[in-house]
C-alpha cells in the first residue's frame, strides 16, 4: 500500500502527525531522507532535524519558538523600579536616558515592553505622579 502525501500550504508549520510519518518512513521503511522529503513535500533538512530529534528525544514535537531566554532588561528591574519610584511621571525616553546615565542602554521598544509587562504603562505612571504631586502640602499658606 502506497503512503499518501499530505497537501499543505508552503510556509506553514508541519503537523506532528506528518512529522511522525516522515520519520517512520526513514527509520522503519529504510527510505532515504531525500525520498521522504520529496514524498512529504518538505525540505531534506527538515526531515534530517526530525529524525535526529526523534533519535535524541523520542518525539518529533517542534521546539518552542521565540526568544527563549530572559530579556536583557530583566536583570535591571530593581534599578528601573528605583528610578521610577524617585520620578514616577518619567517618560519612556526619560527612563532610557536615566538608565544610560547609569551605564545601561536599551531601545525605546524594549523599555516600553518591560513597563507594559510589569503593569507600568504611561497612564498609570502619570496617574501615580499626579497623586504624589497632589498629596504634597503646598507652601505659602495664609
Amino acid at each position: 500500500m502506497k503512503d499518501m502525501t499530505v497537501v499543505r500550504r508552503r510556509g506553514h508549520a508541519v503537523g506532528e502527525h506528518l512529522r511522525r510519518r516522515a520519520v517512520a518512513a526513514v527509520l522503519e521503511k529504510g527510505m532515504t531522507l531525500r525520498a521522504a522529503a520529496r514524498l512529504y513535500e518538505v525540505s531534506d533538512s527538515s526531515i534530517c532535524v526530525w529524525v535526529q530529534r526523534f533519535r535524541e528525544r523520542g518525539h518529533v514535537r517542534p521546539d518552542r519558538q521565540g526568544g527563549g531566554g530572559v530579556s536583557r532588561i530583566e536583570p535591571e528591574r530593581e534599578r528601573i523600579f528605583r528610578i521610577l519610584k524617585a520620578r514616577p511621571g518619567l517618560s519612556i525616553d526619560g527612563l532610557r536616558k536615566a538608565l544610560a546615565a547609569e551605564g545601561v542602554t536599551f531601545s525605546f521598544a524594549t523599555v516600553q515592553r518591560f513597563l507594559k509587562r510589569h503593569g507600568l504603562e504611561r497612564k498609570k505612571r502619570l496617574a501615580a505622579a499626579n497623586l504624589i504631586r497632589n498629596s504634597r502640602p503646598r507652601g505659602g499658606g495664609r
